[in-house]
């Protein structure tokens, strides 16, 4: 036998007895959870681990102290999640989950009254359209009136941009999350075509002046760099861009917006596709002021404030890995008045309905600050 064949019997002979170790271990922890539940205490009890992760890091020489650390740091996080999945205990946001998956319908309503922001053509009445199949729409000026305009019940449902597959993260929309309550309902993946409408047909090089929203702006860089004479006009949404264009005396100036617009405010399409990338995305979400949790969801967004020191957000982590959930977004924001502290956003992979996810929302308040539960949805694509 060579010496690697010998040092493999060697490791799976002391894998097996870990794997004996860590099932009485979990049996013992379980026992732990009842006693805990028994008599009122509860789950995680942070001086204990503290001692315990001290006592066990002491046993470890300097080159093996972190990872020994981190390993039994992870065994704990593991124990107290399965003290959690045996529990017949709630947590407030699980009893939440589970009224609103009985009081909601069946299937998502084809008509609704739903807040936009831009004007006619602009890519949330697409995305709003697609959400549903007889939309009536009310537009506003800004994304903070459409937040307004649900948590003050004028609207049902608004439409709000999340992420662009080119641009990345709306952030503007990520800040106003902090200021509102509200819930996700269904998200959808638009894909988003850019072309240059004029007010008649000229040539490009005898263009000056380019109007358009900034994402839209960056997702046409490489186009813009190869017209650098065109100066670049922000407005606050696409189609309003191409209006601007429409009611403008001028003949040197466009707009960087849909085809739809074209045809709405009966502008010429220069050229069409100019976005840098033809797999270009933008990730919608469908709000509302009361929760919605429809059949199918399997995505689930949250809001989470840690604590300001080393490792905090690694325990959140961990716990999602412990779990198997997946993490399809992590973004996150500046808290304000709360010098490099932040709000993270995340984006899970898991079916409401499942143990884990159960577990997860049971385990939550023992690795954050603070959390908030934004909604759990299908998304369209």
């Amino acid at each position: 036998m060579s010496d690697l064949d010998s040092y493999r019997v060697d490791i799976d002979r002391i894998d097996n007895a870990i794997v004996e170790l860590f099932k009485e271990r979990m049996s013992v922890s379980e026992k732990i959870g009842e006693y805990k539940r028994a008599n009122g205490l509860p789950v995680l009890d942070r001086e204990r681990e503290r001692q315990k992760l001290f006592e066990v890091s002491q046993h470890f020489d300097d080159d093996l102290k972190n990872a020994g650390t981190q390993l039994f740091s992870l065994l704990m996080e593991a124990s107290r999640a399965h003290q959690h999945a045996t529990s017949k205990t709630l947590s407030s946001t699980l009893e939440l989950i589970d009224a609103t998956r009985s009081a909601t319908a069946e299937f998502f309503p084809q008509q609704a009254f739903v807040a936009c922001q831009g004007v006619e053509g602009a890519y949330s009445q697409i995305a709003a359209e697609r959400l549903f199949k007889h939309p009536n729409i009310i537009y506003f000026e800004s994304w903070d009136a459409v937040f307004k305009a649900i948590d003050e019940q004028m609207c049902r449902y608004g439409v709000i941009p999340l992420e662009n597959s080119s641009a990345g993260t709306v952030n503007a929309v990520y800040d106003l999350m902090m200021n509102y309550d509200f819930n996700i309902v269904r998200t959808l993946r638009l894909k988003v075509d850019h072309s240059l409408l004029t007010r008649g047909q000229t040539d490009i090089d005898k263009l000056a002046i380019v109007y358009s929203h900034p994402q839209a702006i960056e997702q046409c860089s490489e186009f813009l760099a190869a017209h650098p004479q065109l100066r670049v006009h922000i407005c606050d949404n696409t189609a309003v861009a191409a209006k601007r264009v429409a009611e403008s005396e001028r003949d040197d100036v466009c707009a960087l917006s849909s085809r739809s617009c074209a045809e709405i405010y009966g502008l010429t399409t220069l050229a069409q596709s100019v976005q840098n990338n033809s797999n270009n995305y933008t990730r919608f979400a469908c709000i509302s002021k009361e929760p919605e949790i429809y059949p199918g969801a399997d995505r689930t967004s949250l809001m989470m404030i840690v604590s300001h020191e080393p490792g905090s957000l690694y325990k959140v982590l961990s716990l999602f890995h412990s779990l198997e959930i997946n993490l399809v977004k992590l973004e996150s924001r500046p808290i304000p008045e709360r010098d490099f502290e932040f709000m993270f956003y995340f984006d899970l992979e898991c079916p409401v309905a499942s143990p884990e996810f159960r577990t997860l929302l049971n385990s939550l308040d023992e690795v954050c600050e603070q959390y908030r539960y934004l909604g759990s949805y299908q998304e369209l694509v």
